[in-house]
């Protein structure tokens, strides 16, 4: 018979991790903005200096709507500047036709119409700005735009140019815009990095973690089946010339299993307990990612109350607010009393509306705080659902 290995389901991405990706999406979009803003204040420029030549309206009609086209083929290489760091070697040279073809035509049409070699040049050159470089070409090309945009913004100063004509408000943008274009562009640049490294690091603390388990786990099981094995040897040795001896060895080795399981379970334990402050903390941010405004009250020294018995009352009480509130709000305490620790969630709801909370994950909580000696109150007032736990502090020391 064929075994075939299932494939592994997709991991469901966390909530932490889901809010980082939609902050770097978002970013993403701003800088895609900024851009566009950018280009369109230029052409924008532009178009107001053609005007003030041109009361007709025909040239800044040309220099307009030839800009709006020109912005619109530069969003393709904005789209794929976003995935530079993933992209294959070379350049797709098919793919930036279009775009640089547009740029040319209507670089062309604009600089002859307004006379301006400055305006002629211009589109060229900063589509060529946006172009993936590969690292430390790009401030070449920066500053050869903007040495050659300077250049020609002199000659076309030395034209016989109307001297009510406004040429230097667009000519100086124009200079300075591809250093402006650069500037979004690198900031979206550290921040991808920086994603990334977060990223990594995540990974390698996971990859650390479970090295360290591994060691450990290697370490128990190998000391105690090493000495289970010398146990039965010896017990094999001495059953035909001492039973009694050799049933002590066998016996002796079901103690060394029991001890090895023992161990494996005080192993495991020790690895998914989680310090009652960061159960806390966790529970916040879960319901702070869900959408939800948060107020937590905790003592200073939550880490002493009992977080065998609390931790998985907090983690099933945080997803019954998440699965049945339905609300905007809710509400974190862990306070000490004199001889217990108090701890309080509370959620709003819908008024009027009737909120099936599960019956089954709070008679889970009802047992385990029973078993703890503690006490548990449910309650549902007007318009919140309050759930309110109680551990005797003196449960503290058999953890």
């Amino acid at each position: 018979m064929s075994s075939r290995a299932e494939p592994l389901a997709p991991v469901e991405p966390s909530p932490g991790a889901r809010q980082l990706s939609r902050g770097v999406t978002a970013t993403w979009w701003y800088t895609v903005t900024a851009v566009i803003a950018f280009e369109l204040a230029l052409i924008a420029s532009w178009t107001l200096t053609s005007l003030a030549d041109d009361l007709e309206g025909f040239v800044g009609l040309v220099v307009g709507v030839g800009g709006i086209l020109w912005c619109t083929s530069t969003i393709p290489l904005l789209l794929d500047y976003r995935h530079r760091l993933d992209a294959e070697p070379g350049v797709r040279w098919m793919r930036l036709l279009l775009p640089l073809l547009v740029a040319l035509i209507y670089g062309v049409v604009a600089g002859v119409v307004v006379g301006s070699w400055q305006l002629a040049v211009m589109p060229l050159v900063l589509t060529l700005v946006l172009l993936n470089w590969p690292r430390g070409v790009r401030y070449k090309v920066v500053i050869t735009a903007t040495i050659a945009l300077i250049l020609l913004g002199v000659a076309d100063s030395a034209l016989d140019v109307a001297d009510d004509n406004p040429f230097l408000i667009p000519a100086v943008y124009t200079v300075f815009f591809p250093v402006m274009l650069v500037s979004s562009l690198w900031w979206w640049d550290v921040l991808i990095t920086l994603d990334r490294a977060r990223a990594s690091e995540a990974r390698l603390a996971a990859t650390q973690e479970r090295l360290r388990v591994a060691t450990d786990v290697h370490d128990l099981q190998g000391h105690h089946l090493q000495v289970i094995a010398l146990q039965l040897e010896l017990a094999e040795r001495l059953l035909p010339t001492d039973p009694d001896a050799g049933m002590e060895q066998l016996r002796a080795a079901r103690v060394s299993v029991d001890e090895a399981r023992q161990g494996t379970r005080d192993l495991a334990t020790r690895f998914r307990s989680v310090p009652l402050g960061d159960e806390l903390a966790n529970a916040r941010d879960l319901l702070t990612a869900a959408g939800l405004e948060v107020e937590s009250a905790i003592d200073a020294d939550a880490d002493s109350a009992p977080a065998s018995a609390l931790g998985p009352v907090i983690r099933e009480t945080t997803t019954n607010v998440l699965r049945h509130g339905g609300g905007a709000r809710a509400r974190l305490a862990l306070r000490r009393t004199a001889d217990a620790w108090r701890y309080e969630i509370a959620n709003d709801v819908v008024p009027g509306v009737d909120v099936e909370h599960d019956g089954s994950g709070l008679e889970g909580v009802r047992r385990r705080i029973e078993e703890a000696h503690g006490s548990l109150e449910v309650r549902r007032d007007a318009d919140e659902f309050v759930v309110v736990v109680t551990v005797p502090t003196q449960g503290e020391g058999a953890r």
